[in-house]
């Protein structure tokens, strides 16, 4: 009795397990990749060919061109507008049965693949890219080749399409040979590159580019730099630079080629003008140039001129012309002016007075 009890309950735990596996498989989408341009078939998880179903996409009806063939819905030339959450529903309950997320893109092309050593001796790296973007989740892999064995490849920690190889030894006359295979769901694609250790070697750009105006001398710029910090062993594999500057007002450039010094004096400056710089850098011995660094700008020496004094008017002492000072602090009335003929009136006066007494 026991037995049969315990068979009877696992019968009903394996049956629980089973509507579990099947109902979460319902509610978890399955991914369902498609070509951009192609007639789409989905189908609703295992249902008979004479179920009927009706399918929505995002929570709403299908909208786009379609048309049903029992659990199976059909989009004709689909592009990137029908990705989406597609759900179908077993009528007449409208009981949920599957759920397809649908990825519309394009299998890749032949990747783009550069490499180029800016750590030499040390090692190089590969980057690539795709030319058409595919719209759906592309990976790489990547195959380096050196005198007949594969040499490990470390993929970039930032950027995602870059790897890391190392130089499995200096001076090689064997080619390196590096395969990078694009693959998605809807298919593969791959480029392969070949070249020789001395053609990728391509150091960065130099560094703390500076450019000084040297005193008393109005033709002159002190121009210095520092090696790149990439570059990992300077005294063994030496660089020579390469610098060129020009006045902002003209747009030829001046050029001048540098052994391993990391200096440079500019001796034709054109007084008083504005000048852009740069400098580059590259192996003694292989390889070709690097990027130019950062611009840099700099002017040459102007003489200071002579300060201008200002002038006021109590720098200059003024001549003043004084009246002179009445007695009275009141304001003085004016004379009227006197004729010749009051002035003889004034004179005759007394007489003609005494003669008027002497006749009455």
């Amino acid at each position: 009795m026991a037995n049969r009890v315990t068979s009877l309950c696992c019968v009903v735990l394996a049956a629980v397990v089973v509507a579990y596996a099947q109902r979460r498989s319902q509610l978890v989408a399955r991914n369902q990749y498609e070509r951009m341009g192609s007639d789409v078939t989905m189908q609703c998880g295992s249902l008979d060919n004479d179920a009927s179903v009706s399918w929505k996409v995002n929570g709403t009806d299908v909208k786009a061109q379609h048309h049903l063939e029992g659990p199976r819905l059909i989009l004709t030339q689909v592009n990137l507008g029908h990705n989406g959450l597609y759900s179908c529903f077993q009528n007449p309950h409208g009981e949920r049965r599957d759920t397809i997320l649908l990825h519309i893109g394009i299998s890749p092309r032949e990747p783009t693949v550069t490499c180029r050593s800016n750590t030499y001796p040390k090692g190089f790296y590969c980057s690539w890219h795709q030319l058409y973007a595919t719209y759906i989740p592309t990976t790489f892999e990547v195959d380096v080749q050196h005198n007949q064995r594969s040499l490990e490849v470390q993929k970039d920690s930032v950027h995602k399409n870059r790897c890391h190889v190392r130089f499995p030894e200096v001076f090689s006359s064997f080619p390196y040979k590096v395969n990078v295979t694009a693959v998605n769901p809807l298919g593969k694609a791959s480029a392969t590159t070949s070249f020789e250790e001395s053609s990728i070697v391509k150091p960065d750009p130099p560094e703390r580019v500076t450019a000084t105006p040297i005193r008393l001398n109005p033709r002159r710029l002190e121009v210095s730099w520092h090696s790149p910090a990439t570059w990992p062993d300077i005294d063994n594999f030496p660089l020579k630079y390469f610098l060129r500057y020009r006045p902002l007002i003209r747009d030829q450039w001046q050029h001048v080629e540098l052994s391993d010094s990391t200096s440079h004096t500019i001796t034709d400056a054109y007084v008083g003008k504005e000048y852009i710089i740069q400098v580059a850098a590259k192996d003694t011995e292989i390889g070709t140039w690097s990027d130019w660094s950062v611009a840099v700008h700099a002017t040459p020496w102007i003489e200071d001129p002579l300060p201008i004094t200002s002038t006021t008017e109590g720098d200059f002492p003024t001549e003043t012309k004084t009246s002179p000072i009445p007695s009275s602090n009141a304001p003085q009335k004016a004379e009227p002016p006197v004729g010749r003929a009051a002035r003889l009136l004034t004179f005759f006066s007394p007489l003609l007075l005494g003669m008027l007494l002497l006749l009455m």
